[in-house]
């Protein structure tokens, strides 16, 4: 259904079943996949590829231009993967040259007023909380959890099943399976609960747990740590992904949690 007060390009492609209200602007170069809702007053901009199932409410604006001075116009889009949820008022840019895109995956939940800024990858099943900023190029994996107001540097990667507490600011990569908090962000114990919630046993977690214990409580540094993880435990798929995301990190992850001030609750 296409209200009669939206605007919508006539050689956008809209799927079947597909809602849009009043006063939303679907311009041109733009697929809509089949049962998603466009809200009042959205704004779907050239270059966007919107799949099925999604919501998109009021005030958001998809594919909008990069906020890069190196863009000059090239045809570059913005990805939205299957039953996403986009909240009021986010922003998410398309790419630049650096990538042609910007995506985020299926079945992610991205509340109000968060940036999703050129070139960034969003995994599947991720959330990301309200008025988070990601800068340029970030890459966020899949069943990640930012809280709210936090700022993510440019450049910058968060492993799968993260959790990151609220009001932080991640400068250093995020490796998988933790969760992270204060200021400095520092390691705050492997995200058991969210694991368990996935359905990771008991096994696999006191393994994530005794990879980290290397990292984090050793007094290795980072690449004696890697060292002993390889020689010591043997491979599996989480070991791998923790080793893997360490060892290809430019920015470096982040600190130990040394200070005990601060804290974050355990159910996370």
């Amino acid at each position: 259904m296409q209200h009669p007060l939206a605007c919508v390009h006539p050689n956008a492609k809209i799927g079947q079943n597909v809602t849009i209200e009043a006063f939303a602007f679907v311009d041109d170069n733009v697929t809509i996949g089949d049962n998603t809702w466009i809200g009042p007053h959205v704004t779907i901009m050239s270059g966007a590829i919107i799949g099925k199932g999604c919501k998109v409410y009021p005030g958001a604006v998809v594919a909008g231009p990069p906020q890069d001075l190196k863009y000059q116009g090239e045809a570059t889009t913005a990805q939205i993967g299957d039953n996403t949820v986009i909240r009021e008022c986010v922003t998410i840019n398309k790419g630049t040259t650096e990538s042609m895109t910007t995506k985020v995956g299926s079945n992610a939940l991205i509340m109000a007023y968060v940036h999703v800024a050129h070139d960034c990858v969003v995994g599947n099943n991720c959330i990301i909380a309200n008025a988070v900023q990601l800068g340029g190029h970030v890459v966020i994996d899949d069943h990640a959890i930012i809280g709210g107001t936090s700022a993510v540097h440019q450049f910058v990667r968060i492993g799968k099943h993260v959790m990151i507490s609220g009001g932080s600011l991640v400068r250093k990569d995020v490796p998988p399976y933790i969760k992270a908090g204060r200021e400095p962000l520092s390691y705050a114990g492997v995200n058991v609960i969210g694991l368990r919630r996935r359905g990771f046993n008991s096994f696999q977690i006191a393994e994530v747990q005794e990879v980290y214990r290397y990292f984090y409580q050793s007094g290795l540094n980072n690449t004696d740590a890697l060292v002993a993880v390889e020689e010591v435990i043997q491979p599996s798929e989480a070991r791998d992904e923790i080793l893997n995301f360490i060892k290809v990190s430019t920015r470096g992850i982040i600190r130990g949690a040394a200070a005990k001030s601060g804290s974050m609750n355990d159910d996370m």
